[in-house]
């Protein structure tokens, strides 16, 4: 693949992928490092593109497994940031750290759920994937997936209140 092909290709999808990763990151910086990224890879990979016959949609996978893999490093400082967004609403200390305890325990539980329940959980919870993304993402047929995410849900929530 020349260059001009792959600028034509791929790089017309640049507003939408940025869509996509700015949405799941919730930040300017962080969605521009996860596309540069993305662009490096499909540029090593370009031979093998040729074989893929929807690049938007190879391109949109592609991105949302970038930004969790971005969200779930250790290096990530965004998890904390993340999390603290979510619980920093005017509430007294005592809420607060009870609320960042409640996540804690309920990350723990998510670690412990079988690896298909938690990759469904987490592409329907964090990346806000569709249904039909997480079945082309992860191979699964849409009954699987709807299965997969009742168990995972139904088990953190009986985890949650025991």
């Amino acid at each position: 693949m020349t260059a001009e092909s792959f600028k034509q290709r791929y790089f017309s999808l640049h507003p939408r992928l940025y869509r996509v990763a700015f949405a799941i990151l919730k930040n300017e910086d962080d969605a521009a490092d996860v596309l540069q990224d993305a662009y490096c890879k499909l540029w090593d990979s370009r031979e093998q593109l040729r074989a893929v016959d929807h690049p938007e949609a190879f391109c949109v996978t592609m991105v949302k497994r970038l930004c969790l893999d971005m969200l779930r490093s250790p290096k990530s400082a965004r998890k904390s940031e993340v999390e603290d967004a979510f619980v920093a609403d005017e509430q007294t200390p005592g809420e607060l750290l009870e609320q960042k305890e409640m996540l804690q325990r309920v990350r723990m539980f998510m670690q412990r759920l079988p690896e298909k329940q938690r990759r469904v959980l987490e592409l329907r919870g964090y990346a806000d994937c569709s249904l039909e993304e997480i079945e082309h993402i992860m191979g699964e047929t849409s009954a699987n997936v709807r299965v997969l995410l009742s168990r995972a849900r139904n088990t953190l929530r009986m985890k949650i209140t025991n």
